[in-house]
Parts: C-alpha cells; sequence; structure tokens
C-alpha cells in the first residue's frame, strides 16, 4: 500500500513464445525466467498482492513454490499471439473483484525483464503517486539516437539518409531520446476500466531506468546479454 492506496501486481506469462520458446521459464544464470520478477516483486516494500496470469501449468508451480497463488489458468483467448495485455489485466481485475478484492493501482510486470528491481518497483510507484498520475510507464535512454536512423529500400542507396542539420554532428551533440523498455506499466484501476487503456492519454509520465535494468528479453541474444550482465554486474 502506498497513500492509502492498495496495489496489485500482474505477472503475465503465457506457454507461447515464438522467437525464444517457453523463455518465461527458461533458467537464467540460476533460475526460471520469471522467478527474477517474482523475486523482485516480493522485496517491493508497497505491493499488496502479486498474481501471475498463465496458461501453463509449469509455470504456475513457479509462482506457487516462491509463495504466490495462482488459483487459475488463463482462458485460451487470452494466451494467443494476439492477446493484449489490456484484456489480460482486465480479466484478473474482474476476478479479483469478484473474490471481494478491490485495489486502486494496478502495476504490471513483465517477467522478459528480469534486471527491474525491487527499488525500481518502489521508486515508480512513488512517482505515480506524487504527480497524481493515471500512468507511469518505464523507459530508458536509447542506445542510439533515432535521427542517424532511417529506412533503406531494395537498392541500398543512402541518398537522404539522415538530413543535413544532423550528417555532421557528432553524437554527443545529439538530443536524448527514450525507449519503452517494457519493465514497468503503473495505471490507475478506475481509469484502466473507464478508458480500456494501460498507457493513458494525459495525465502519464516516465520513469527513467538504467540501462543495465532495461534489457527486454525477446530473443537468445537478449537472454545471452541478461547472462553476461548478471555475471558481470549484477543487479
Amino acid at each position: 500500500m502506498i497513500d492509502k492506496k492498495k496495489i496489485l501486481a500482474v505477472i503475465p506469462a503465457r506457454a507461447g513464445s515464438k522467437r525464444l520458446p517457453k523463455k518465461n521459464k527458461k533458467i537464467l544464470h540460476d533460475k526460471p525466467l520469471i522467478e527474477w520478477t517474482i523475486k523482485a516483486a516480493l522485496k517491493s516494500k508497497y505491493l499488496d498482492e502479486i498474481t501471475i496470469s498463465t496458461d501453463d501449468r509449469d509455470i504456475q508451480k513457479i509462482g506457487e513454490k516462491n509463495g504466490i497463488k495462482v488459483p487459475f489458468l488463463r482462458p485460451k483467448y487470452l494466451a494467443e499471439d494476439s492477446s493484449k495485455s489490456l484484456d489480460v489485466l482486465l480479466h484478473v481485475v474482474n476476478l479479483k473483484e469478484n473474490e471481494g478484492k478491490n485495489f486502486d493501482i494496478i502495476i504490471l510486470l513483465q517477467p522478459t525483464s528480469p534486471l527491474r528491481t525491487d527499488e525500481d518497483i518502489d521508486n515508480a510507484l512513488e512517482l505515480f503517486i506524487a504527480k497524481k498520475a493515471f500512468s507511469v510507464v518505464s523507459v530508458n535512454e536509447t542506445e542510439h539516437s533515432p535521427l542517424w536512423c532511417n529506412t533503406i529500400d531494395s537498392s541500398l542507396s543512402m541518398e537522404k539518409f539522415l538530413s543535413e542539420d544532423n550528417l555532421n554532428k557528432r553524437s554527443q551533440e545529439l538530443p536524448v531520446y527514450y525507449r519503452l523498455n517494457g519493465a514497468i506499466y503503473i495505471v490507475d484501476k478506475n481509469y484502466l476500466f473507464k478508458e480500456k487503456k494501460i498507457f493513458a492519454e494525459k495525465n502519464i509520465y516516465a520513469f527513467i531506468m538504467k540501462k543495465e535494468h532495461s534489457i527486454d528479453i525477446d530473443d537468445q541474444l537478449d537472454f545471452l546479454i541478461a547472462e553476461t550482465i548478471i555475471k558481470k554486474i549484477g543487479v
């Protein structure tokens, strides 16, 4: 609880994954990928309840081994490649409210962000309260400026690839850009149900995370990068 507001954390972890099969239970360093997020959530000083939404019995067992009750498996229509996080959140919150449990703030913690810490979670929640926000979303500084990026067609021509303004600039002269890192999404419960949106159109703020905490595992290379960070510097 923070500022007298009850908080529900939802960890979505379906069985399917095309680019990295079974990634949510793949062993990262010394434990399944999803367990890194579970451990961080359990250390948070503000979360009132943590729940896992999954269609995978193995993931259900991992949650229960860590003391998190996973009383239901996600229905098939919410476990497809096209299934949306919004629909998963609405489903979980509705189930909780049917149990007589009411929450003010919902936080989505994707298991593909294993290096996100309990401090990241708590600091993001503190920002949410301080800003009286509808949403707070985690970001990190981009590795490369998008001003040095463009599309290339089949001719491979780079004519007008960069604008004249940016062509001769050094990287440190370019403005700083940020990207969504997928680690933390916080939304006001009432806003979530009224607007059916996690990413609010207004009153939404960025929580800036360290690059080393912002690895979002989508493929094997991301997995190897996360392993290297853990072995070299920890989290």
